[in-house]
């Protein structure tokens, strides 16, 4: 009975403590698993999923690779805000850090009046005190040079340095201006004097530009004063619309002008030029009137020369239809501009057919007039202003007396050989209802420059035509040498320096190179111009092998050139071999000159001039013609 007396409170005693074993192991468990849920949870918020957890009772471990310092505070940080830190163990591991990327190197020059600013980040290989020393230089005396440069131990990326040496060497030419120099390129930003400085200094910073580099140019010119101020538009009878010149004081107002040509039949080409000068804000309006009433008559021409219109219809349309149109066309306008409308009269069948005047400008800069005058004092006024607008060895008259010519017959002569002084060539001719000029020109405003000197001359009534091409080779501003200048530049390019080959072959030798790379510049430059490459040797060895040999090597040259982008269409290959020697043979010195390469242009044979059945008529005639020199023939075309 006592056994049992203390049997019972032991067994129970054990049971307890089991009990409370138990107990502890679940909430031990518990606890264990609401930290890592919990800490999990909290990673899983912060967003740092390569991050796991572990627990051992009360200890919260953190384990896993962290791409930086940051991210593994950051994952202890959010481990905190569920148990207390002093409970989180890290194990966490850093991964080893990459490469620090290069900044991104780029500067900025500033360039006005008061001198130069320098604002980027250069690599430190980059010489900044040359740099800064080549500023100075170029601000002058009287500029600063602001230096706001930051300097990064990096190596330079490929293209900054020649990217950098090409604003250096071009910001002398950029008065006012922004350049912004990266190793993938140059933008310049620049404002030029006038629209001739704006062609010019683009041509040069094109052709300077090393090959890869990306260039971006936004160059601009204030706008020119037009006077006049002129806009011509016709159809003519075939239906044909097209501007003559085209002047507007606005984009908004050119692109106007231009949509209402085009929505009667002119080319998408067409252009119009922007200036100052304008007489009146609604210049597009009455443009547009004028050009609508055109395409109503069926056919004519509108000139515009400031406030003054002048419009002219085709022979053979309706008076009534005429009537209205402009009757319509003087409401619409704006008050400033006047208008005079002229229907021309049906000529008369019996008339006596076509008279004119011709006046022939040649490429090499001849000059014939020929055709009718009214009086001799009329020929000797034009022969004088063709000799004071051209040379006066080049002029060449042979212009017969007509009496009968109208009364404006001589000063639409004396205007058409102005407006002929604005091409490089070409020819006018003069007749009882207009005057039309045609030829090149290397002025690309030329047209409109002519149209407004003939409306100017011609009157309002005056119909003229024009059709003129625009060359770059003859534009001077584009600093394209002429054919002649090319090839004095290549001699002096060539200077002392020979082209040489290998002995006895036609292998160029490497220190050719050099020249043959100056050489490929300049005719990049010249363009398609007709040019012979001449091979020549000395004296020693048979005849036949020397020729061959000189054509080969003339040969290589070609194909030398051709590796270098020289457009060579025009060009051709001859081997003279000793046949053509400079220097004696005798000596080696003389065989030593006798061996080379010569550039020479390939000049057109003078051909005779043909005369026009109307000049066969005159001089059949005899009444004041007289025959040109047998020299000066082959000159007029």
């Amino acid at each position: 009975m006592r056994l049992s007396r203390i049997a019972i409170p032991a067994a129970a005693l054990l049971i307890a403590a089991v009990l409370c074993v138990i107990t502890a192991v679940f909430a031990l468990h518990l606890v264990e698993d609401s930290s890592r849920n919990g800490v999990e949870e909290a990673l899983d918020t912060a967003e740092l999923d390569w991050a796991d957890v572990d627990v051992n009772g009360l200890q919260v471990f953190l384990i896993g690779e962290a791409p930086d310092e940051a991210a593994r505070f950051q994952a202890v940080t959010a481990a905190g805000t569920v148990v207390d830190s002093a409970r989180v163990i890290d194990q966490m591991l850093i991964a080893e850090a990459e490469d620090i990327r290069p900044p991104d190197f780029s500067v900025e020059i500033l360039r006005n009046d008061d001198g130069i600013s320098v604002i980027g980040l250069i690599p430190a290989s980059t010489d900044r005190e040359d740099m800064l020393s080549r500023f100075e230089d170029i601000a002058g005396r009287n500029g600063e040079v602001a230096d706001l440069l930051e300097v990064a131990d990096f190596p330079a990326p490929s293209g900054w340095e020649p990217a950098l040496s090409y604003a250096l060497r071009n910001l002398g030419d950029l008065p006012r201006s922004k350049v912004s120099v990266s190793a993938d390129g140059v933008a310049i930003k620049a404002m030029t004097e006038s629209e001739t400085d704006r062609r010019r200094l683009l041509s040069n910073l094109e052709r300077r530009a090393p090959e890869g580099l990306e260039l971006a140019l936004d160059l601009s010119a204030p706008r020119p004063v037009i006077t006049p101020f002129t806009l011509r538009f016709l159809i003519d009878e075939e239906g044909g619309a097209r501007f003559d010149a085209c002047s507007a004081d606005t984009e908004a107002s050119r692109d106007a002008i231009l949509a209402a040509a085009r929505s009667v039949g002119a080319s998408e080409d067409e252009t119009c030029r922007l200036g100052l000068g304008v007489p009146s804000r609604r210049w597009s309006e009455a443009a547009i009137q004028a050009i609508s009433a055109i395409k109503e008559l069926g056919g004519g021409s509108v000139t515009f020369s400031n406030a003054d219109i002048a419009l002219l219809a085709l022979e053979g349309t309706d008076q009534a239809l005429f009537d209205r149109v402009v009757g319509e066309l003087e409401t619409g306008l704006p008050e400033v501009f006047a208008l005079k409308a002229v229907l021309p009269e049906t000529p008369d069948a019996k008339d006596e057919g076509p008279r004119e005047f011709t006046a022939t400008l040649s490429p090499e800069g001849s000059v014939q007039l020929r055709g009718r005058v009214r009086s001799e004092i009329a020929r000797q006024t034009a022969d004088s202003l063709a000799r004071a607008l051209f040379t006066s060895a080049s002029v060449y008259t042979a212009a017969r007396i007509d009496e009968t010519l109208p009364a404006t017959w001589s000063p639409r002569v004396l205007a058409g050989l102005e407006a002929l002084s604005g091409l490089s060539n070409g020819v006018v001719r003069v007749t009882a209802d207009r005057v039309s000029l045609s030829g090149n020109t290397g002025n690309p405003d030329a047209e409109d420059e002519i149209s407004g000197l003939l409306a100017d001359k011609l009157g309002e009534t005056g119909e003229f035509e024009i059709s003129v091409t625009y060359q770059e080779k003859l534009d001077p501003t584009l600093g394209i040498p002429t054919p002649e200048e090319c090839e004095a530049q290549i001699v002096e390019i060539i200077g002392d320096r020979k082209i040489n080959f290998e002995p006895g072959s036609a292998n160029l030798d490497a220190s050719a190179k050099d020249v043959m790379d100056d050489i490929a510049e300049l005719l990049k430059l010249c363009g398609d111009i007709p040019l012979e490459i001449q091979g020549h040797t000395d004296s020693q060895g048979r005849e036949s092998m020397n020729e061959q040999l000189s054509q080969d090597r003339a040969q290589a040259v070609l194909d030398a050139l051709r590796n270098r982008r020289v457009l060579t269409a025009s060009y051709r290959v001859k081997g003279y071999g000793e046949t053509q020697p400079i220097a004696d043979n005798g000596t080696e010195e003389g065989r030593e000159a006798n061996r080379r390469i010569a550039f020479r242009l390939i000049r057109p044979e003078p051909v005779e001039e043909e005369k026009t059945a109307l000049e066969e008529l005159e001089e059949e005639a005899g009444e004041g013609d007289t025959e040109a020199p047998e020299a000066e023939q082959g000159t007029g075309e």
